[in-house]
């Protein structure tokens, strides 16, 4: 099918949903680990108490790109119905998650959460592969990046910004401040919202051949060998930049479980204090107690707002190439490889800066990194494997992002910092390495359609 080119605010509209996401990403990703520290967890075991991100994400994505392929209504489309199941069940557990009273629940919700924003999330990679025809597929997935961004950097912000406003951070021993709740409800709002923006100023594509999608539908269902045939016959390019992806997440992985605990130790010297250290009948005790656990959570919301900045350089990485791409082709390889390996730096300076300040610095090199992660590796996928099976090849390129975390939550990042020392700002070193190593790995890739666009005859 020839697609004709779209507009920017057209490519705007349709990626407009991932604000949302993000949104719930974010706060996901920066107050997760401190709402389980705060119900008492020992730092070792929030990877594991992680684990149902990576999980739900391989069990979710793959199916749900499966079922999108073989969906079609006139009215709301192939994509857009997971949109909207995923936006009300997200914005619902984004609203729940902060009023946890026990670790267990938290953990629950985090299962409910992360299943919910992938039901959501593999669509909207899909939709960019149907919507636009290939010399604007960098263009797409940037603009997507562009707004990750915005979404990362308010979101992150968020119990910052609440807490300058006059509300409270300081709570009772195991309950999450006020700050961290209105964050978390303002998420959900804005979730909800921003996919019912995509929803109804988006239209798709009908599927090519009709009576061949028809007949295709009618056959007995076959996901499971359909999967695994897929994966079997994955192409080589797809294998190439599943090793980049793999040492890409367990690299972000580690920051978004492990950053909380390491930053708040190392760089502002205020770890969570720990109950059982305390004796809370004596009221002197009681009240160090008070004023170490409120010293921490103030020192979180410092660092989600300096973890903000890798939402606001990534934004920036994003607009630079938004135009860019919109008028001249790129060599994604390069740019890949590049931006990863100053993430990797950004993550290693963490444990040599003086003061909180050059944080900024930091998360800023970061920012480059995720910027090109979430754009990069899919405009290079979109242009080597059939489009009739985006959706599914999506969701089984999801695993080199899932397995490299599961892998991270069950005791492989614990065991990697370790090999360093036992301080927590160790993990931010094998980070750094994490992200260095996938970014030379993108010298695998030689596949000349991949690396950089190759006009074969569009509609203008």
């Amino acid at each position: 099918m020839n697609k004709r080119k779209l507009s920017f605010w057209e490519i705007w509209n349709m990626s407009f949903g991932f604000l949302g996401i993000q949104f719930g990403f974010a706060l996901q990703g920066g107050f997760m680990s401190r709402i389980f520290q705060t119900l008492g967890a020992e730092k070792d075991a929030i990877p594991l108490l992680w684990i149902a991100a990576p999980l739900t994400g391989l069990l979710v994505q793959p199916i749900i790109g499966y079922l999108s392929d073989r969906t079609w209504s006139p009215r709301w489309g192939r994509r857009r119905p997971y949109f909207l199941i995923g936006a009300v069940l997200s914005s619902i557990a984004l609203f729940l998650v902060p009023h946890s009273p026990v670790l267990w629940v938290a953990a629950g919700f985090l299962w409910i959460l992360d299943a919910s924003i992938n039901i959501s999330m593999e669509p909207f990679r899909a939709l960019v592969a149907d919507k636009l025809p290939e010399s604007q597929r960098s263009y797409g997935f940037v603009t997507q990046t562009l707004i990750i961004g915005i979404g990362t950097w308010v979101a992150s912000n968020l119990p910052w910004m609440i807490s300058q406003m006059g509300v409270s951070d300081a709570a009772p021993n195991g309950v999450i401040p006020m700050s961290v709740k209105i964050a978390f409800a303002i998420g959900a709002f804005v979730f909800l919202a921003s996919i019912l923006y995509t929803v109804f100023t988006t239209s798709e594509y009908p599927p090519e051949d009709m009576e061949e999608f028809k007949l295709e539908k009618k056959k007995k269902n076959q996901f499971i060998p359909d999967i695994l045939n897929n994966i079997g016959s994955m192409p080589l390019t797809m294998k190439k930049l599943g090793l980049v992806q793999f040492f890409s997440w367990f690299a972000f992985f580690t920051m978004w479980s492990l950053a909380n605990p390491a930053l708040t130790e190392h760089v502002f010297d205020t770890p969570a204090p720990v109950e059982s250290t305390f004796n809370m009948d004596i009221p002197e005790s009681a009240a160090a107690f008070e004023k170490a656990n409120t010293a921490f959570q103030k020192s979180s919301n410092e660092v989600g707002r300096y973890m903000g900045m890798y939402g606001l350089s990534s934004m920036a990485f994003a607009l630079i190439l938004t135009f860019y791409t919109s008028r001249k082709r790129i060599n994604r390889k390069w740019v890949h490889l590049g931006s990863l390996v100053l993430g990797g730096f950004g993550f290693i300076s963490m444990y040599f800066i003086p003061s909180p300040e050059w944080l900024f610095l930091s998360f800023t090199l970061v920012g480059f990194a995720w910027g090109s992660i979430l754009s990069m590796p899919y405009a290079m996928l979109s242009s080597a494997v059939d489009p009739k099976k985006m959706g599914v090849i999506m969701g089984i390129f999801n695993m080199f992002i899932v397995i490299p975390q599961i892998i991270a939550a069950v005791g492989g990042v614990n065991f990697a910092y370790k090999l360093i020392g036992n301080e927590t700002i160790n993990a931010m070193l094998v980070a750094g390495i994490s992200l260095i190593i996938a970014g030379m790995c993108n010298l695998l890739i030689v596949n000349k359609d991949a690396i950089t666009y190759n006009p074969k005859g569009e509609i203008e």
